[in-house]
């Protein structure tokens, strides 16, 4: 009996405190609890083996929807999903180069991100009606590596995967990134703001590309005819271990582009949801 009602009394605490911290987060921010709803586009582009450095190399189309919720002038929660082909050619600015090795994939991104406004602003105010900002959170994305005519890679086992050469083995096509970047707001008119981003996503796979570690085939006795051998060394001139990619290294993708948004005052529903409670 004692022990239910020290658990009902933890309980109203924690109500009482999600309660306040809400409060809290309602007062003096009335005029900015707002939700934005909107469409990304632009371009997309990948960092690794097959384009080890030059930013904005070989940009693709790049698309997608957000969500943003405005906390304050100053700090907003946004959820986006953006979708973007990138590719890379060992013929242009590889890390190993004349190595016949080529991909292309699209990438579906799923981020969740908190931004920080350096100056006050809200989509329709005429006096903080712009910032740069800067941005940071978690994604979750995938992939699909393909030859650039169209043969899908990852099934190949490319690096010896598929017959456990040197007890490697098959890698996932998704994976968790850190996205982080910057960007500028812009409020055009009441309820549309216009943005622009440039967004990095930190990945912890080294396969976007198809590319990571080495040769595991003797160039001179691949099959041309058997895709798996041909794609795993397209010159057929190597030897087993020899450098394909550098394993130590991570892959990352890119996102630039502009957004549109619509605002939704979200303030007296929230107000309500709140006295509710």
């Amino acid at each position: 009996m004692e022990k239910r009602k020290t658990e009902q009394m933890r309980m109203r605490h924690l109500k009482g405190l999600v309660i306040g911290m809400m409060a809290l987060l309602l007062s003096g921010t009335a005029s900015s609890q707002t939700l934005e709803l909107g469409l990304f586009g632009g371009g997309s582009y990948y960092l690794g083996e097959l384009n080890p450095s030059l930013h904005f190399n070989q940009t693709q189309l790049a698309y997608g929807a957000l969500a943003r919720f405005n906390f304050n002038p100053r700090w907003a929660l946004k959820a986006s999903y953006y979708r973007g082909k990138v590719k890379g050619d060992d013929n242009d600015r590889a890390l190993y180069t004349n190595n016949g090795l080529n991909f292309v994939t699209i990438i579906n991104d799923v981020s969740i991100v908190a931004e920080f406004n350096f100056w006050e602003y809200f989509t329709g105010s005429k006096r903080n009606y712009f910032t740069p900002f800067i941005f940071g959170g978690i994604g979750f994305f995938t992939f699909n590596p393909k030859s650039q005519d169209g043969t899908a890679l990852q099934p190949l086992g490319t690096e010896g995967q598929n017959v456990d050469f040197d007890g490697r083995s098959p890698y996932n096509r998704w994976g968790l990134s850190i996205p982080f970047g910057f960007g500028l707001k812009w409020s055009v008119s009441d309820k549309i703001g216009l943005g622009f981003e440039w967004g990095m996503r930190k990945t912890f796979t080294d396969y976007i590309d198809d590319v990571s570690t080495t040769f595991y085939l003797v160039g001179e006795d691949i099959n041309p005819a058997i895709d798996a051998q041909y794609y795993s060394d397209p010159t057929m001139s190597h030897q087993p271990y020899m450098q394909r990619g550098d394993e130590k290294t991570w892959d990352w993708f890119n996102y630039v582009g502009v957004t549109v948004t619509y605002k939704i005052n979200l303030r007296s529903r929230l107000k309500c949801n709140l006295e509710g409670w």
